[in-house]
């Protein structure tokens, strides 16, 4: 009977926080017309410090988190979450008179955004975004992609979904995402877990995912990161990042890093065959961009 009890105590405090997040779900989405869409978005890379960057950003008093319905950092609503509509997004943003109120308060511009990783690597995020916000600005991190695609392996380890080593891993993945981006533009309301989860050497290659991007915005609306960089001098790239959003300046007392993994340094000749791979289309992306990414692959 006490086993009972206290199973009962477990579940009552969880289905009354749901009964409350579904009531503020309702209410975000009655009061979507009320809701301006977001000035920036944080499209990328996964593993590239997106997580770190959002934090400080949310530590500035001008840049205010999403609707509390929503405990996270992004709608994912490009990719995963394109079936439930405009409203749906908008409910996760504040209200003008929200917007307004902190702008008397702390006297400058509010700036409102969200960071999705798959932004970037989501074959139709570029257009739909596009669409609906032409305007916005977007922030893209660019890390190594040798320690991008190990990091990437190590979370998904982790989180129980890998059961391979990075090397099969690595030697399986096209096997496992075979035809899911294909199937994510013929399906425009198509998820694919596998896609996300298992495309380690994939996303590395950068330039191929920003062209879709380049093509529908502006270069001037678009500011490139290395990781490298923010690792290194968080503070200088966060000011960086709020000029580009034209928002004042803002010091932070400490640059926590979030989602940090440290481990076993990646097997000498994995990294030696992922960064010969990696050559050809880290030389396209400096070429494109004009950035002085300094990778371990300009070394011959």
């Amino acid at each position: 009977m006490s086993s009972i009890r206290n199973r009962v105590k477990q579940l009552v405090p969880t289905q009354v926080t749901n009964r409350v997040r579904e009531s503020l779900v309702d209410y975000g989405v009655r009061t979507s017309d009320r809701r301006p869409l977001p000035e920036f978005l944080i499209i990328g890379t996964k593993r590239g410090g997106t997580t770190s960057l959002w934090n400080y950003l949310l530590q500035h008093p001008l840049v205010p988190r999403l609707f509390p319905a929503w405990n996270t950092k992004s709608a994912h609503y490009f990719e995963e979450n394109w079936a439930r509509g405009e409203a749906w997004y908008r409910s996760h943003f504040p209200t003008v008179r929200q917007r307004e109120a902190l702008a008397r308060r702390h006297g400058g511009p509010v700036r409102v955004g969200e960071a999705a990783p798959l932004y970037m690597f989501h074959p139709l995020a570029a257009r739909r975004v596009a669409a609906l916000m032409p305007d916005v600005r977007l922030i893209v991190l660019l890390r190594d992609p040798v320690e991008r695609a190990y990091s990437h392996w190590k979370e998904r380890r982790a989180q129980g979904v890998e059961p391979l080593d990075f090397a099969a891993a690595l030697a399986a993945e096209p096997e496992r995402t075979a035809g899911e981006r294909e199937r994510l533009v013929a399906e425009p309301e198509y998820v694919s877990q596998a896609y996300d989860w298992y495309s380690y050497r994939a996303r590395g290659r950068y330039l191929e995912h920003l062209q879709p991007w380049l093509h529908r915005f502006d270069r001037s609306r678009i500011l490139f990161l290395p990781s490298e960089r923010l690792y290194a001098d968080p503070r200088a790239t966060y000011r960086r990042t709020l000029d580009f959003l034209g928002l004042p300046p803002h010091d932070l007392p400490d640059f926590k890093v979030y989602n940090d993994r440290r481990s076993a340094p990646l097997e000498p000749a994995l990294r030696a065959e992922l960064t010969e791979y990696y050559r050809p289309h880290n030389a396209a992306l400096r070429q494109r961009l004009g950035l002085d990414l300094d990778w371990p692959d300009r070394a011959a």
